[in-house]
């Protein structure tokens, strides 16, 4: 009989665990719905874009990874993509049961018109600096209370430098705690652990904010490559301005047929 009533009760539990993991998502849902609704901007329930195939470092972590609520659309005229992030990492005790830790992040993807190394910007804490200690050393800046603060890693040492300049630092400051940003090429992806489905406005605002003050050098130095024009074949080009100048130049139409020669009349010689 104690068998019986301990079974039911873990049945009761994972009935109870099962419900209400269902409420949270369904509510979840609609909050992000609502929001995108009162942004004018499109939702959907999983990730129509396939943006783990994006070659942000976060997207990387962990075991298994996941992305749903995507919000999409036009935030004060920039191009923006906010989302729910999840990734876990499974272990094993010493009795080979597994087990997985979930981290759960809200992100903010917006495009940055400049061909950028990878940077990443986080705030400072215990783990980051255990890493600076075991010689993973983040980049140090003039700003002692901005090194202090943050924790930049990236490649290119100069591109940092000149990203991150004395009027990002000071903005970065004031306004970054609590947010991690990542660039990669022509993307910038700002996150934070999971927030409500209101607070992603705030996320949004911070983003575009963020790309405000991307100094201008770095879209001087570090410009989009300039798509190639078609290329032209050069030397019919040419002969066919010859011609046009010596007043015998007519453009064939483009599906005119070739005209065939006249076969000489019958008994002609």
């Amino acid at each position: 009989m104690g068998g019986f009533l301990l079974f039911t009760g873990i049945v009761a539990v994972a009935v109870v665990a099962l419900v209400g993991s269902y409420y949270l998502k369904k509510k979840r849902r609609e909050g992000f719905a609502l929001v995108a609704r009162q942004l004018g901007m499109e939702y959907w329930p999983e990730d129509p874009f396939a943006l783990l195939a994006e070659p942000f470092a976060l997207f990387q972590k962990g075991d298994g990874r996941g992305i749903e609520n995507v919000l999409a659309g036009a935030y004060q005229a920039v191009d923006v993509k906010a989302f729910d992030y999840w990734y876990y990492d499974e272990s094993t005790d010493s009795k080979g049961q597994t087990s997985k830790t979930y981290y759960r992040f809200d992100c903010v993807i917006v495009p940055i018109d400049a061909a950028c190394s990878p940077l990443t910007i986080d705030n400072e804490n215990v783990l980051t600096r255990l890493a600076d200690a075991l010689s993973f050393h983040d980049i140090e800046f003039e700003s002692e209370e901005f090194n202090r603060a943050f924790n930049v890693k990236s490649p290119d040492k100069k591109f940092a430098n000149d990203f991150a300049d004395a009027r990002m630092m000071q903005w970065l400051l004031q306004n970054g705690k609590g947010t991690a940003f990542e660039i990669m090429g022509d993307r910038l992806m700002s996150y934070r652990r999971k927030l409500s489905p209101m607070e992603i406005v705030t996320l949004l605002g911070l983003s575009k904010a963020f790309l405000d003050r991307v100094p201008k050098v770095v879209y001087s130095l570090y410009a989009r490559p300039t798509p190639l024009a078609p290329q032209v074949n050069q030397d019919q080009e040419t002969a066919n301005e010859a011609k046009w100048l010596a007043g015998h130049y007519t453009p064939d139409a483009p599906d005119a047929p070739r005209a065939e020669p006249l076969a000489p009349p019958e008994g002609s010689v």
